[in-house]
């Protein structure tokens, strides 16, 4: 007998506190993700300069690679019913690294390598595919609103850290206390988050092999695939441009006192990329936005004023945000189960797949800068051609997505 369908409420006060709950937590994960490039540029050319711009990438990339890779693992334990024990320990996690980053040593390589990348990150997977997953027990036609608005809280984060982090980092505090300021706010919205969210779905039960059989569909199912293929290639090459703006800014002699603000522009637009697009169809915002972000770093090459960087900065934060933001709902269109038990399954694989393309996207872009050449045209033209090819995969399964749903409008 098949499964019944399962009803959601789409909203309610539980519903809607969960998302709040979820947006603070991405404020403190990918919102601390989307703001290394003020890192990035610190340590190029104050505390690791001894260090080639690849080689400080990687404590970021790892970071990102474990909001990602931890996903695949977390998923499985919040199918199991331990949301609360993965958010919960992920925030004791993280809050110690951040305190632990404040304390490293300049020209310590291997300080940052482990508190940020590896600790942090860490703390960031366990909290963070959790609490962007924990919407779908609330809404299902409106998932890709509440999981847009949840990912939004990163944007807010990306917006609040840079300006935070560049003027402490400029003052007698320094590094350190610019470090700490960042992990006492994040101690409060964490607590918040975990006091906010809720599950309202029972785990679910697999029985006998029925983990495994899902497992295969899931890996044998080539629109999905293609599916993640395309995202691989998104994710490989549209975070470049949030690592390298300010290090990009400030080699071209746009004012200090203006470069500090160029990820906080950037992260402000992105606000409204995630939310508005979500009311669109999936499959239309990537496509759509995937398209225009890769035109749009080929833009960045003009960013070489104020007046470039702000108006390359909003344009690339909205449609980027719009990529980023989907990506996630846009796999739940391939569910073929009535009761969502390949849905955690398929976002799992689909994050284990985006830490890869995170861990190597940008270091690679680092390696073609060239330093001290700098030779900017290599990182943007291999970023372009990466995402304009993520796009190009998501058009080849557009009607795969359509006929499964049934319907012209995906």
């Amino acid at each position: 007998m098949p499964p019944t369908p399962l009803e959601f409420p789409e909203g309610g006060l539980r519903g809607w506190l969960t998302v709040i709950g979820g947006a603070l937590i991405t404020f403190c994960t990918f919102g601390v993700v989307q703001s290394f490039g003020v890192y990035q540029d610190y340590y190029t050319r104050v505390s690791l300069n001894e260090h080639t711009p690849s080689q400080i990438s990687w404590i970021g990339s790892v970071q990102v690679f474990f909001v990602f890779a931890i996903g695949l693992p977390a998923g499985r334990l919040f199918d199991a019913g331990y949301f609360h024990h993965c958010v919960i320990s992920g925030s004791l996690l993280y809050t110690f690294s951040i305190f632990m980053l404040s304390l490293v040593k300049p020209h310590h390589y291997y300080q940052n390598f482990l508190a940020q990348g590896v600790g942090m990150g860490i703390g960031m997977g366990l909290m963070f595919l959790p609490s962007l997953t924990v919407t779908t027990h609330y809404f299902r036609l409106k998932r890709s609103l509440a999981m847009g608005i949840v990912i939004a809280g990163s944007s807010i984060g990306g917006c609040v850290y840079p300006i935070l982090l560049n003027n402490v980092f400029q003052t007698s505090a320094g590094f350190a206390w610019g470090v700490r300021a960042v992990a006492f706010l994040d101690m409060g919205m964490l607590l918040i988050g975990n006091l906010l969210m809720r599950t309202r779905l029972p785990p679910k039960k697999y029985q006998g092999n029925e983990g495994s059989r899902i497992l295969k569909e899931v890996v044998t199912d080539v629109p999905y695939l293609i599916f993640m293929l395309g995202a691989f290639l998104l994710f490989w090459g549209i975070f470049v441009p949030f690592f390298y703006l300010q290090l990009y800014a400030a080699k071209h002699g746009v004012s200090p006192s203006f470069t500090k603000y160029s990820i906080t522009i950037m992260n402000a637009a992105s606000i409204f990329g995630r939310t508005v697009p979500n009311f669109l169809a999936d499959y239309y915002v990537i496509i759509i936005s995937g398209t225009v972000s890769a035109g749009l770093i080929f833009a960045m090459f003009g960013a070489t004023s104020a007046g470039g960087v702000a108006a390359f900065g909003i344009f690339y934060g909205f449609f980027s945000g719009g990529v980023v933001s989907v990506v996630t709902p846009a796999a739940s269109r391939f569910v073929t189960h009535a009761d969502l038990s390949d849905l955690g399954i398929r976002i799992g694989l689909l994050s284990f797949t985006l830490a890869f393309s995170l861990l190597t996207g940008n270091p690679i872009a680092g390696t073609l800068l060239s330093p001290p050449a700098y030779k900017w045209s290599h990182p943007l033209i291999f970023a372009a051609v990466v995402v304009f090819a993520g796009a190009l995969c998501n058009v080849l399964v557009w009607k795969a997505v359509a006929k499964r749903k049934g319907t012209k409008l995906i």
